[in-house]
């Protein structure tokens, strides 16, 4: 019995022992697990520190101590985040041609692999009234105004390749300067003396037609698009980074003093901004939150209607009345009432339209808009106010743009490859050309006279090629690196919407005895506004017979013209514009 005892208590403390020793492994197994991980961020972080004072001495003179962007882009983790770490190291050794961005093939690949470390780091992004103030640039500009003969003609080109944009008039260009990262359309005053140009990074150009380019201004670190007042008094602007709608006084953009600002602060993504211009609003939606919100240019209340949706791209009817919208990933093409603030119309769609893109017109009575389809061969055709949808046309690739005038008779469509497609508005029948055989043809801009066409050969050896957009022969042939918007001062001013469709309803109903500017058979336009007021004139359009006697004629030829609602209030813009119109 003394021997089992004594084997068991050996077992015991074999046991034992066998106990104490494994804790200890154990201990030692956690603590080599807690020093490797403490080790592995020590590193991480010495790597952090070291990658941002890399930064700080080799790229924060161009792109900012906050990695914000100064004279060269932001390179924040939102905006550099389509890069891997190996374009973003191949970038930083080797430069990127044709720019301001150096080779640093000095820096070893470990120090570049830090500098690429610390530009992933999250980081909170501030700029502020007193940023904005302080960023503004003004030059002297150019000495020697430029002519222009019919300011409605002045078209902007953007020239993405070689960071410039042209000042042009027909086949003419008047002007060229220096400004890259452009990003969404540039805006116009009323007057078309000024226009201002977006850059992605936040910037700002100003240009008048008295000085040329003069100055920049940096409303934020990542501008969507900018956007004016009816009146042309204040500059909106939908800033990603930070959120927010910035305001500039126009007027106050003055050299040796600093612009009236205000930042506005909103929660989400915006998507655009426009204005309106019949009265003080301007409207902005968000593409990560199904919110339109209209904003008073005055006190810069904001109201919001709440959608069905986010819409990621949108556009306001002429008459200012709705808010035609669709999502990236929606089903839905929408329409809402802007008085109202309610949908009124929806109708399912397999792809996100590109709508702010969209061109409508007039004929017979109703009024049209057609739009490209992302990723898809066709345009969808569509009846605006009476809504509904129409028909799909096929165009023969996957294009962007749908532009015309209400002086033209074609719907001007790229389609992704080397062909214009033309479409005739009226019985949308098509016919193709290839301006340059093998190389891209993009985006398409009308004169405002409709004279004139301006196409995109989007290469890097490309052209700007000018057209007659009538006889659809070409005038001359610009070379051009990457050549992409073109914005002529009537068709991206909103005011002139119901202008154009003014326009084709005077051809349709009133040609036949009225001039917009001389005596016909009838007394001109310019005329009739002038000596009568808008009530008459809408009575003596609807109801002659009942409207000749009480001013003053013993009789009436003109004949009783059927005429829609929305007919009138476009003819009635129409007419106005003849008032002021010059002679031709």
């Amino acid at each position: 019995m003394e021997s089992d005892s004594l084997c068991a208590q050996e077992v015991w403390q074999i046991r034992l022992m066998q106990k104490e020793w494994l804790a200890t492994i154990r201990g030692s197994a956690l603590f080599f697990v807690v020093f490797c991980t403490c080790f592995s961020t020590a590193r991480v972080l010495s790597a952090a520190t070291q990658g941002e004072e890399l930064y700080q001495a080799n790229c924060s003179l161009c792109h900012h101590p906050q990695r914000i962007g100064k004279t060269a882009s932001a390179l924040l983790p939102s905006l550099i985040k389509n890069f891997s770490d190996k374009d973003l190291a191949g970038i930083i050794k080797n430069g990127l041609p044709a720019t301001q961005m150096p080779p640093f093939s000095h820096l070893s690949d470990e120090n570049i692999n830090r500098i690429v470390a610390f530009l992933r780091k999250p980081m909170a992004v501030t700029w502020k009234e007193d940023d904005i103030k302080e960023s503004l640039e003004i030059t002297d500009g150019n000495a020697k105004p430029v002519k222009i003969h019919d300011i409605k003609n002045l078209t902007a080109v953007v020239e993405r390749g070689n960071n410039k944009v042209w000042v042009m008039e027909g086949d003419s260009i008047l002007d060229k300067f220096d400004f890259g990262n452009i990003h969404g359309g540039l805006k116009f005053t009323p007057d078309a003396k000024k226009f201002f140009i977006p850059a992605r990074d936040g910037w700002v150009g100003i240009y008048d037609a008295d000085r040329g380019f003069y100055g920049r201004i940096r409303v934020c670190v990542n501008l969507r698009n900018i956007s004016l007042s009816r009146d042309g008094s204040r500059l909106f602007a939908a800033c990603l980074l930070p959120e927010s709608i910035v305001v500039i006084d126009v007027e106050s953009i003055k050299k040796d003093s600093a612009p009236v600002v205000k930042v506005i602060p909103v929660k989400g993504k915006i998507n655009a901004i426009y204005e309106l211009h019949s009265r003080d609003e301007a409207i902005f939606t968000f593409r990560d939150k199904p919110l339109l919100g209209i904003i008073n240019a005055k006190s810069f209340s904001i109201n919001y209607i709440k959608l069905r949706s986010p819409f990621d791209d949108f556009f306001i009817d002429p008459l200012d009345s709705y808010v035609i919208g669709g999502s990236r990933n929606g089903k839905l093409l929408q329409v809402y009432s802007i008085k109202d603030r309610k949908k009124i119309f929806e109708y399912p769609i397999e792809s996100m339209p590109h709508l702010f893109s969209a061109a409508f017109w007039y004929d017979k009575g109703s009024f049209y808009f057609a739009t490209a389809h992302i990723g898809k061969t066709y345009l969808s055709i569509w009846k605006m106010y009476d809504w509904a949808f129409l028909r799909k046309v096929d165009v023969g690739g996957s294009g962007f743009f749908v532009r015309t005038n209400s002086n033209n008779p074609y719907l001007w469509v790229d389609n992704g490859s080397d062909e214009l497609v033309l479409i005739d508005k009226r019985d949308l029948s098509q016919k193709k050309i290839v301006p340059v055989k093998g190389k891209k043809m993009l985006h398409t801009e009308i004169s405002g006279d409709g004279d004139t066409a301006y196409l995109s050969i989007y290469e890097n050896d490309g052209s700007l090629i000018v057209y007659d957009a009538l006889t659809l022969k070409e005038l001359r042939r610009f070379p051009a690196s990457l050549p992409v918007g073109k914005y002529n001062f009537v068709n991206k001013s909103r005011r002139y919407d119901p202008v154009q469709l003014g326009g084709e309803v005077f051809r349709q109903k009133c040609w036949g005895c009225h001039h917009p500017t001389h005596e016909a058979f009838g007394p001109s336009f310019r005329w009739i506004y002038e000596n009568r007021n808008e009530n008459i004139i809408r009575s003596y359009i609807s109801h002659p017979h009942a409207t000749y006697e009480a001013l003053g004629y013993a009789k009436t030829s003109m004949p009783k013209i059927t005429i829609g609602a929305e007919e009138m209030e476009f003819l009635l813009s129409f007419i106005k514009e003849s008032a002021i119109a010059k002679n031709n």
